[in-house]
């Protein structure tokens, strides 16, 4: 397909799209509490989806069956929101896109439910930063994997490790476009960015080892060694110097 350079105008609505979710899933963080059921969730996002005009990029995905994936604890992503039921010291991650005049937004967030452990605390603060790091790392000139080492370099440098197996991506009028964006590689290799690329930048740190497995259903994704696991994601559009963040109010 090829990487896809986008006018003024298609980034304009790309922000219209990332505004949506952004509001989407700040709303969804401030619902979470101990005793509540992961599907619950789902059905916020569903009814701020219906009220926004906007509809879930994830629903009917390769068959994926809800608007959000809900990732808990030693889930990296993907997770399918279901009977699941939250716990005090739980930590989720909330990974959700959104489709506006046919343009994409993409965001991830990892939350916490209650009180957590000080190590949760840490993986969370820094994964974070990692996303900070590589959007940081993100302008008119440098190469793909200038991005992908300083996500991997922050990480690994606070003792982390960051998952091979799933990556960033382009986005658009399509979801996934081309490039991937690794969270791990070498600086001055792959395509050169360019102004009016738009990226979707999303490490997952784990506290153990990288490595990942599918559970039964074929979508969730966990960690190997049952370590817990964090996930945020941006989605931006590269400029002449700092990118520009298009879903940046997911923090707000």
């Amino acid at each position: 397909m090829g990487i896809i350079i986008k006018s003024d105008v298609e980034i304009a609505f790309m922000r219209q799209a990332g505004k949506i979710v952004a509001e989407v899933l700040k709303i969804v963080s401030e619902h979470i509490k101990p005793g509540m059921k992961t599907k619950e969730l789902d059905i916020i996002t569903g009814r701020e989806l219906e009220r926004l005009g906007a509809r879930s990029s994830f629903k009917g995905y390769r068959g994926f069956p809800a608007n959000l994936c809900v990732s808990v604890n030693d889930e990296i992503v993907h997770g399918i929101p279901g009977d699941r039921v939250l716990n005090d010291g739980d930590i989720v991650s909330l990974d959700f896109g959104a489709v506006y005049n046919n343009f994409q937004g993409d965001a991830a967030v990892t939350v916490t439910v209650g009180e957590v452990n000080p190590e949760a605390r840490r993986l969370i603060e820094t994964t974070r930063n990692t996303l900070e790091a590589g959007i940081a790392a993100a302008c008119d000139g440098v190469t793909l994997g200038d991005v992908s080492a300083a996500i991997q370099n922050y990480a690994e440098s606070r003792g982390y490790s960051v998952v091979r197996e799933y990556t960033g991506h382009g986005i658009g009028r399509e979801m996934h476009e081309d490039p991937q964006i690794p969270n791990f590689g070498s600086p001055g290799t792959g395509p050169v960015l360019k102004k009016g690329m738009t990226l979707a930048i999303e490490p997952m740190l784990n506290v153990g080892d990288w490595h990942t497995r599918v559970a039964g259903d074929n979508w969730t994704v966990l960690t190997a060694d049952g370590s817990l696991s964090a996930h945020f994601e941006h989605t931006i559009a590269v400029n002449d110097k700092e990118a520009e963040v298009l879903t940046r109010e997911v923090y707000a």
